[in-house]
């Protein structure tokens, strides 16, 4: 099929043929399998990037918490830099709201062995589990220990 070879040699103008034939809602030329497969991957791409942002964000949620004397202000940026990053995902895509506790879940035992090995502490020093709440991740003002 030409529609796959072009998939496969030029994905861009791929993604180009496949949006002109849609406006001319000529159907019968779209190219179903890559297309079910891309729109697949946009989805995952961006639980993906929520998982990502999610992890860093509670990493730093954990060493400002747990080394609260040492918490230089680069620490602060990156968290309100992620907290950002989510809701401007979240805006785009709100369904994703509901996938946070379970992405956090997912994240928070590599955050918190990422938090151990950026500070020093013995990983023991952490929870086992997440401290934070939902809303207090995602809350721009909350910072462990200021509350």
């Amino acid at each position: 099929m030409l529609a796959t070879r072009l998939y496969e040699k030029d994905f861009y103008a791929w993604t180009q043929e496949q949006a002109n034939i849609l406006r001319a809602e000529e159907l019968e030329k779209l190219d179903i399998p890559n297309l079910i497969e891309e729109i697949e991957s946009m989805g995952a791409s961006q639980r993906k990037e929520i998982k990502s942002r999610l992890l860093i964000l509670i990493m730093h949620l954990l060493k400002l918490h747990y080394q609260s004397r040492q918490h230089p202000n680069s620490w602060l940026r990156t968290i309100r830099t992620q907290r950002n990053e989510i809701e401007f995902t979240l805006s785009d895509s709100p369904s994703l709201r509901r996938e946070l506790p379970a992405a956090i879940e997912y994240v928070y035992p590599r955050a918190r062995k990422q938090a151990a090995a950026e500070t020093g502490l013995p990983l023991a020093t952490f929870p086992a589990t997440c401290p934070y709440t939902v809303d207090q991740i995602l809350d721009d003002d909350f910072f462990p220990g200021n509350n």
